[in-house]
């Protein structure tokens, strides 16, 4: 059969430089990727088989296997699984440009423990790769179920790999890896060592519901053995939780979520009655890094009565859940469903509630019990978190417990919506808010300024979500949640009669003042008004009660959803010597010219003090320029 070769991309040719430089000092991990790798491919065997019965494939004793040759110095992993077609080979093995090469050489590059680097290999998936750890040399055999021919793929890891076709390859998929030098100072990476790797499968992948098989050394005088299987096998979610230990709890999460760090939390749930299923789920300690982003696979492993189904069943859990990983071990679901028909699937319903609320109970009991673990959780998931505070309706009240948020009692401890309701003024009626894209920004908004001298706390939410779940809450305990920066404001309970009159006076005293700029400023406003809620500043923008805020039309827009610009109301503090100063000139001169200008600018300002930008920059800039001139 004729060889091609090929040359590999320039970031895989980085990449196996990394490795086979000894970038990381547990070389072992490499045959828990290549076992894992063979672990997937039998399990995609045996789904594809259940919807397909005329595929052409054995599938009576899927199984993975280890050969040693400590002569030749060589390991092979061996499974009789899907395979890979010639083309797929050029595309999954040549090829690494899909599996985010270019983040992960940079986060390798900048891990600094080996620790840390080691675990990066399973999460980009490029675990095949890291044979060439051991390994001088790896040849690469495969057949597809089904198809009648066979590949071969070889490289020395440098710059080029060949691709061959041949017609003597077995179902499934070898790999083997011509072996370095040993290295007779380091015998624990002899791996030609046959306690080497038991010691290596037992503490990585014990958990493999597939038979790994090894055939043991023979000894002087006795008949040849038979092979023995290495792991145990019994899925760790079906054992009691006296018989499995941390470690191995966390090297399932760890074979699951290719995440090099433990857990956060493990949770197990078994469910018994009409309908059961076993599930073992893992909260992670860190946020993936694309875990905001709309390619990020999430969902949980789905098994029936052990059979693998699915990898990222996303409808065992909601969206705003999708950083939690593990598996969900049914008995009753049919095994040929299609992901169409398993989204409508009742018991799929079911669990999806039931999952829901364990996770979410979980949850509360490290916040009630771990302030330092649900600090972790919070900075890592609960932006995603509060989204079902949207979506979810039916567990909105479970979410509000776990959530907790930014607020201007405490500079560093966040606070539950509880705990605010508990310190909230005598006769304040209504959670306060403000929203914006930092707690710098907001904390020194115009529109905190009343709030601030009265000492009514408020909570500053940062988080885009933070715009759409408020609206969606509405109130907490019969407090109504309410923004700084929209509506009417009235913060003098004290002396309401008092503070009504005093308002009463200056409006009517400032109502041609109001009127002129309303009609100078009509294209970007609706309306102005003398504020109650500024005591330093001159004036600010705020929305009505029930008008979109610029953040949410923002949002709808970068969404494709065209939405009416919204004219804002400008409030100006009849305190503030610049507002006294204009209307005075207003009510001495009938000339207003300059006096437009002025309202322009002041609108400007009001403008950029939340964050926003005034319509025409260059005017702005000009009109300022104009106006510091002459006080030279």
């Amino acid at each position: 059969m004729t060889t091609e070769t090929f040359e590999f991309q320039v970031e895989a040719r980085q990449l196996l430089q990394l490795m086979i430089h000894s970038v990381y000092s547990n070389k072992d991990v490499f045959l828990r990727e290549l076992v894992s790798n063979a672990s997937d491919a039998l399990d995609k065997l045996r789904l594809e088989k259940l919807r397909d019965d005329s595929l052409d494939a054995d599938v009576s004793d899927l199984h993975i296997e280890l050969d040693v040759d400590k002569e030749a110095r060589t390991l092979t992993v061996r499974d009789n699984g899907i395979g890979m077609s010639y083309d797929e080979v050029g595309q999954l093995i040549g090829t690494i440009a899909h599996s985010g090469t270019a983040t992960f050489l940079q986060e390798l590059k900048e891990a600094k423990d080996a620790g840390g680097a080691e675990g990066l290999i399973g999460q980009f998936g490029v675990g095949f790769y890291s044979g060439f750890m051991a390994a001088d040399e790896v040849t690469l055999v495969t057949r597809r179920a089904g198809e009648s021919q066979g590949t071969r793929w070889t490289s020395r890891g440098e710059a080029t790999y060949t691709l061959q076709r041949v017609d003597d390859a077995p179902q499934g998929t070898s790999v083997t890896l011509h072996l370095k030098p040993a290295d007779p100072e380091n015998q624990l990476h002899d791996y030609t060592s046959e306690w080497t790797i038991r010691e290596i499968v037992k503490r990585y992948s014990d958990f493999i519901t597939w038979p790994i098989r090894m055939m043991p050394e023979a000894k002087d005088g006795e008949d040849a053995p038979e092979p023995e299987t290495l792991n145990s096998m019994k899925a760790l979610w079906a054992r009691s939780r006296d018989e499995v230990s941390d470690d191995e709890y966390h090297e399932l999460y760890k074979h699951i979520s290719h995440d090099w760090r433990e857990p956060l939390e493990t949770i197990r749930l078994q469910a018994e009655g009409t309908f059961e299923y076993q599930a073992l789920l893992f909260v992670p300690s860190h946020a993936p890094h694309d875990l905001f982003t709309r390619d990020f696979k999430r969902g949980v492993q789905l098994y029936v009565k052990r059979v693998f189904i699915m990898d990222d069943c996303e409808a065992l859990l909601p969206p705003y859940l999708r950083f939690v990983k593990g598996v969900v071990d049914a008995q009753d679901l049919s095994l040929n469903v299609s992901r169409e028909i398993l989204q409508q699937d009742r018991h799929i319903r079911m669990m999806q509630r039931r999952l829901t609320k364990k996770v979410l109970s979980t949850v509360k009991e490290i916040k009630t019990k771990d302030a330092e673990r649900y600090g972790t959780f919070w900075r890592e998931f609960g932006t995603a978190l509060k989204e079902g505070l949207v979506t979810d309706p039916e567990n909105r009240d479970a979410i509000l417990a776990v959530s907790s948020f930014a607020t201007t009692h405490s500079d560093d401890e966040p606070t539950t919506l509880a705990q605010y309701v508990e310190r909230m003024q005598d006769g304040q009626d209504d959670i306060w808010f403000i929203t914006g894209e930092s707690r710098q920004s907001i904390e020194n908004s115009p529109h905190m300024e009343a709030f601030r001298d009265k000492g009514i706390e408020v909570l500053l939410l940062t988080d885009a979500v933070d715009e759409v779940w408020v609206d969606a809450v509405g109130a907490y305990e019969g407090k109504k949640l309410r923004s700084v920066t929209k509506g009417e404001i009235d913060l003098d309970a004290e002396d309401a009669e008092k503070a009504g009159e005093e308002r009463e006076k200056q409006a009517e005293e400032f109502a041609g003042l109001l009127g002129w700029m309303r009609e100078r400023l009509e294209e970007d406003i609706k309306e102005v008004r003398l504020s109650t809620r500024l005591t330093v500043s001159p004036a600010c923008i705020v929305s009505d009660a029930h008008d979109l805020t610029p953040a949410l039309e923002n949002m709808y827009r970068a969404m494709g959803q065209e939405v009416p610009r919204t004219k804002r109301i400008l409030e100006l503090n009849p305190g503030h010597p610049l507002v006294k100063g204009l209307h005075e000139a207003y009510r001495a001169s009938e000339d207003r010219a300059e006096l437009a200008e002025s309202a322009e600018l002041l609108h400007a300002l009001a403008v950029l003090a939340e964050g926003g930008q005034p319509k025409d920059p260059a005017r702005f800039v000009r009109l300022v320029a104009d106006r510091l001139e002459r006080t030279l």
